[in-house]
């Protein structure tokens, strides 16, 4: 017989790939990050979709303290949830909103790199950046947020990536760039600055491509990290267009429906 954690992992990926809910899993697996992380692997093991990348999640600095955790945690992203700014996307009674975020793509040579990633030796590895969404939520009914693990147990609390355009990396001072979030259909306007992620994006992909060696993930191509929200979660507001904006960066949009 398959153990509990097991059982609860099988329901969690069947949601995942219909997009359809589950009653809320035992607050266990949710209270202890251990625990939470344990679920979230074997979640991911399951999926047969490939690997184009890796989260940060739970990156507000105030967030973790509050939550009482010591950092981050990471998830894959699948390809099949992955899609280019101004196309659309459909969202269901439990997404819980939208964030603006930075990415990275990170050059494939790092799976060969064998030391730990330092902010000395980061840039190397780091062939564009970018602005980008994700939309997050649950798939569990009625489920609130009380614990870091609640979104980490729940394959890290992502429904959708959306990436802004690529620009090669250049070298700013993310701790102090200005983002928004707007959509003039809906009145909705709010603003964010990058210092509120990990520190800074870089910070948080440094956390990312280290955390990456210790559990030991490897793909055979450069790879995105999305590194945490700018703004917190914004809820949605109505269907129609969003669009974020990172300063010095670029802008990306979705159209909601």
């Amino acid at each position: 017989m398959k153990s509990e954690i097991n059982r609860i992992a099988d329901k969690l990926v069947k949601a995942f790939n219909t997009n359809t809910f589950i009653k809320p899993i035992p607050v266990k697996y949710c209270k202890n990050i251990n625990l939470a992380n344990k679920l979230r692997k074997l979640c991911e093991d399951q999926i047969n979709d490939e690997t184009i990348g890796v989260k940060a999640g739970g990156t507000g600095i105030q967030a973790l303290k509050k939550l009482r955790e010591k950092e981050p945690f990471i998830a894959k992203i699948f390809k099949k949830r992955f899609v280019k700014s101004g196309q659309n996307v459909k969202i269901y009674k439990n997404t819980k909103g939208i964030e603006v975020e930075v990415y990275y793509l990170i050059k494939k040579s790092f799976f060969d790199f064998k030391g730990k990633i330092t902010s000395n030796n980061i840039t190397k590895f780091i062939k564009f950046m970018g602005p980008c969404f994700e939309i997050v939520g649950f798939r569990q009914n009625n489920k609130k947020f009380n614990y870091l693990g609640d979104i980490c147990s729940d394959f890290g609390f992502n429904i959708r990536f959306i990436i802004g355009r690529k620009i090669k990396y250049k070298k700013l001072n993310l701790n102090n760039l200005k983002t928004s979030l707007e959509s003039k259909k809906n009145g909705l306007r709010v603003n964010g600055n990058t210092n509120v992620v990990y520190t800074t994006p870089t910070n948080s992909l440094r956390f990312v491509l280290n955390k990456i060696k210790k559990e030991k993930i490897k793909l055979n191509k450069d790879f995105y990290v999305f590194t945490g929200s700018t703004v917190g979660v914004v809820p949605f507001k109505g269907k129609g267009l969003y669009k974020g904006t990172v300063d010095k960066i670029g802008s990306v949009s979705v159209n909601i429906r």
